[in-house]
């Protein structure tokens, strides 16, 4: 089946996007000075003097001394990652790691299928947008293998060979590529006519970057040329990441009306409107989302949802709806304090604890034997049984 995706690299933005469940903005501050604690202080003496246990580092100390702060302080999103956490978190925000460049999601038979995307190792191997993955190297592939360990298993050393066993619609006959792994940037968006179903385009964001809206008016163009007439937005295991483009998604299909309020402490609130009308206003539209779509996702679900522009299918979301400001100190370890809540006006609040309801409930249960059922809700919905 024909298809088109492209994808943009996200540039310097993606690298500043936080992780699971962390949306707003990004500042890098020195700390306030530090308040007087006398008591703590004196215990740190005492036990220096006094106890039998050789003390921990000073460095230790520190940051038990934080973590014991940040759990009096009993805010969940409110964390503190020492620098190993933090570097591991900072890698895997830039979407490095060595693989054969390819969306890997179910037909609608249930089978996994690969799409490459642009010069990728795996396009330039031979793989095409659809193929079927019957094995990687000596692991068989079925429709009950989970996600991910058909990832995984394409996953690996940067330069090493990978073998493949795939089938291509029409013939269906099989056949074998050898694919060198090779550092992979992940792509804010991914897009494909869905197979099957070619009139359907799905618009894939992974996370939420400064350069998603330009992608998915890049993809909006591609599919059209494609003949896609109707759209799924899918924000499932999406953790959100800047707050402004969260915004900036919905302002895309929506005509008019109120996106997302913020309040931070102190402070009066700041209603975000949509300041023109949005170029796909008039596109046939669902959006996907299930209990790992989060934050600025969840924004912009929630937004289409409550500006009655677009049903939502899937599963509730996470329900995460604070702000973080995000604090690096000079030893590489990171601070991130919760500073403001949002909601969005026709949203039941508050959404922490319940989520983003949907408007169309998925059972998830058959996911892994019968093709992917929140695909399947969207073209019910679409077409019916046609």
């Amino acid at each position: 089946m024909a298809f088109i995706r492209a994808f943009i690299i996200t540039s310097l933005s993606l690298f500043l996007l936080i992780g699971a469940f962390f949306a707003g903005y990004f500042f890098h501050q020195e700390p306030a000075c530090p308040v007087n604690l006398p008591i703590l202080n004196q215990a740190h003496e005492i036990l220096l003097k006094h106890g039998l246990k050789e003390p921990p580092s000073s460095t230790a100390l520190e940051y038990g001394m934080i973590q014991g702060m940040l759990q009096a302080y009993d805010e969940p999103n409110t964390k503190f990652l020492e620098p190993p956490q933090n570097e591991l978190q900072g890698n895997a925000l830039e979407g490095k790691h060595g693989g054969i460049g390819a969306q890997v999601s179910k037909d609608l038979n249930g089978y996994w299928v690969l799409f490459p995307f642009p010069d990728s190792p795996a396009l330039k191997s031979g793989v095409k947008g659809g193929d079927r993955l019957l094995s990687v190297d000596k692991q068989s592939i079925d429709p009950q293998t989970s996600i991910d360990v058909v990832q995984s298993s394409l996953s690996g050393p940067v330069g090493e060979l990978v073998s493949l066993t795939l089938v291509r619609p029409p013939t269906y006959e099989h056949f074998h590529i050898s694919v060198k792994r090779e550092e992979i940037l992940l792509p804010s968006v991914v897009w494909y006519l869905q197979p099957g179903e070619n009139r359907l385009g799905v618009l894939k964001v992974n996370l939420i970057a400064a350069s998603t809206v330009h992608e998915i008016q890049n993809a909006v163009e591609n599919l059209q040329k494609q003949g896609a007439t109707h759209y799924a937005l899918d924000l499932r295991e999406n953790p959100g990441g800047l707050l402004t483009a969260g915004i900036d998604l919905a302002r895309l299909f929506l005509k008019d009306g109120i996106v997302m309020e913020q309040k931070d402490r102190g402070k009066d609130i700041v209603t975000f409107e949509v300041e023109k009308i949005g170029p796909f206003v008039n596109l046939p539209l669902v959006v996907l989302i299930n209990q790992n779509s989060a934050s600025a996702a969840e924004i912009a679900a929630g937004a289409l949802k409550a500006n009655q522009r677009a049903f939502l299918i899937g599963t509730p979301s996470h329900g995460k709806d604070t702000i973080q400001l995000v604090f690096n100190f000079e030893d590489g370890s990171s601070l991130y304090v919760t500073a403001a809540k949002w909601w969005i006006p026709g949203i039941q609040v508050p959404l922490a604890g319940r989520g983003l309801q949907p408007d169309i409930t998925v059972d998830i249960s058959s996911a892994e034997t019968t093709g992917d059922p929140f695909i399947h809700a969207a073209i019910q919905h679409f077409f019916g049984n046609n």
